[in-house]
């Protein structure tokens, strides 16, 4: 269990998303988990939340014979991200990896987007991404095998117009990648996004999935475990030359 890597896993609060993907496969390579959540979002969206759906995730983890911790955390709050790391390394030892899977979106266009709406993406998509990525770096010390996976949606590939706020926001992670990809290089860290296109964690409707179909030349809809088990590659030891990416893994989704 000393030689056991720890990975921090932020916004796995709902068992069909794919944050719970992410730590499924992790923890099925023998990769001790703590995830973070914060409910209060998901029960403002359509989809909704199960109270106890964090507390199955850990279960099912802790099932796969790793160790396995979680916490409600508000990412919005930046002052405690440098908290939030040493909170994992109390419970679990200094994490080897971090998977920036949260995320805050919400539709917006040119006639409805506000300054708040901008704020409250920036909050977690940009700015908490940011800030925990670099805390984490700070404090690496293990001159190898550090990792760092963020979650983008392939916004330099095509328009968003119905979602601004969203869009450059999290477009902002594909620079960030890019521009993080040498100092963390220095540090024994690297560094890669990835980009998921149209997956069913639960928000689809049957009338949107019978629309995307067509657009799928592989004949279905993107499913978590297909970007968790893309995510479990660039984790592990056989991606240590992989750095500074930006993989749109779709299934070949065709946007036209």
């Amino acid at each position: 269990m000393a030689n056991r890597k720890v990975a921090l896993v932020t916004g796995a609060s709902r068992e069909k998303g794919i944050g719970a993907g992410v730590c499924r496969r992790l923890a099925q390579s023998g990769v001790d988990v703590f995830f973070i959540y914060w409910t209060n979002y998901d029960q403002l969206m359509e989809w909704g939340v199960q109270e106890d759906e964090p507390e199955r995730l850990a279960d099912e983890i802790t099932s796969m014979g790793v160790r396995c911790e979680h916490a409600q955390w508000d990412l919005s709050d930046a002052l405690r991200l440098p908290a939030l790391i040493e909170r994992v390394t109390e419970s679990l030892g200094y994490p080897d990896m971090l998977i920036n899977n949260a995320c805050y979106s919400v539709d917006d266009d040119v006639e409805s987007i506000t300054a708040e709406s901008l704020d409250a993406h920036y909050q977690i998509n940009v700015r908490a991404t940011t800030l925990l990525t670099v805390a984490f770096a700070r404090g690496f010390s293990k001159g190898s095998g550090g990792r760092v996976v963020s979650l983008t949606s392939g916004q330099s590939q095509d328009p968003m117009s119905d979602e601004i706020s969203y869009a450059v926001t999290k477009g902002t992670v594909e620079t960030l990648t890019k521009t993080l990809a040498p100092p963390l290089a220095k540090k024994g860290i690297t560094i890669n996004a990835v980009n998921p296109g149209p997956n069913d964690t639960g928000w689809m409707t049957d009338d949107l999935k019978e629309a995307l179909l067509p657009r799928f030349p592989m004949g279905r809809i993107g499913k978590p475990d297909d970007v968790a088990k893309l995510i479990q590659f660039l984790s592990s030891e056989e991606a240590e030359w992989v750095t500074g990416q930006i993989i749109h893994s779709e299934g070949g989704f065709l946007r036209s």
